[in-house]
């Protein structure tokens, strides 16, 4: 359906889980988040009802994300019955990966149509420091796991951070010569941990500039990614720059938090509390439309330096 600033919504991110079991320094609070009780947490039969109300309404694309959304029971479960809704045509996840390798068949068996791995470097010992205590064997076996079953397009999201895997940018891209994956990096956001890390961002057209190899190809996808790609590449490299080229304009989503609200913008303060909707089928699709048709013109991090939301990229599906 369309907002009231005429672009079309048709893509849903929910976060089933606030928890994860890596504690990355951007994302994550060193010791964890705190436990929440289940009367806290929507539960993945509500989720089902969200999404079914969201189909009505035009949502096509469902994202299935954290936390890590491969620790919470039920995942499999939950895309199948998700990929018999009418009107969803496409089902995503978002994951770290480590718990991937050995779930990637049945997730695709059960309707799973393709993945986002985040990996933030391809050195064991870096890896491990800025996952504190990931280990890169198991994301580079379901990384290959994926390929070889056929969950494809494979995009592997790598968020830069100056002084700590910037030096990796090459060999991230030289993995696109052979590989059919694409290569995301992802400016680092000023949301939640990553406000400590702020002077570590890396602008993505400094980026561009260093690798004049990359030549720029047309996406009739709509991506929020600016694609790039070697030549005789087999894969591709995207720029994900929600600051210095923010994408506001063609953005076409909504997220559901893993505590039940709906967020029409990432950065915006704005939540929608949907739970007590959820008794009346024709009361939640009225809620959501309304949402849906609010979503905020644009966010403003540029001059903000800062997210609104009042919680953090766990907690809103990344």
């Amino acid at each position: 359906m369309l907002d009231k600033y005429g672009r079309n919504i048709d893509y849903i991110r929910v976060s089933i889980t606030d928890r994860c079991n890596l504690r990355c320094i951007y994302c994550m609070p060193e010791n964890g988040v705190a436990k929440k009780e289940h009367k806290d947490i929507i539960s993945l039969e509500e989720i089902h009802k969200i999404v079914k109300a969201a189909g009505a309404l035009g949502i096509k694309k469902v994202r299935y994300t954290g936390g890590e959304p491969l620790v919470r029971k039920g995942i499999v479960d939950l895309i199948h019955k998700t990929s018999v809704l009418q009107g969803i045509e496409d089902i995503a996840i978002t994951t770290n990966g480590i718990l991937l390798d050995e779930i990637a068949v049945d997730l695709k068996r059960a309707g799973l149509t393709r993945a986002n791995i985040s990996l933030d470097s391809l050195n064991k010992e870096k890896y491990e420091l800025i996952t504190r205590g990931g280990d890169l064997n198991k994301v580079l076996s379901a990384i290959d796991k994926c390929l070889r079953i056929g969950l494809a397009p494979l995009k592997i999201n790598t968020v830069l951070m100056k002084g700590i895997n910037d030096d990796e940018i090459k060999s991230f891209i030289e993995l696109t010569r052979e590989l059919p994956i694409s290569i995301r990096f992802i400016e680092l956001m000023p949301i939640g941990e990553a406000v400590n890390l702020n002077t570590s961002r890396i602008n993505s057209d400094e980026i561009i500039k260093r690798y004049p190899e990359l030549y720029e190809i047309k996406d009739n996808n709509k991506s929020v990614a600016r694609l790039y790609r070697l030549k005789n590449a087999k894969g591709t490299v995207g720029f994900i720059s929600p600051l210095s080229c923010k994408f506001c304009s063609n953005c076409n989503r909504i997220r559901l938090t893993s505590s039940g609200t709906i967020k029409p913008c990432l950065h915006s303060e704005e939540e929608i509390d949907i739970k007590n909707y959820l008794k009346d089928d024709l009361s939640l699709i009225t809620k959501l439309e309304k949402s849906i048709f609010e979503k905020p013109e644009e966010h403003h991090l540029e001059q903000d330096k800062e997210s609104k939301s009042k919680k953090m990229m766990f907690q809103v599906g990344g």
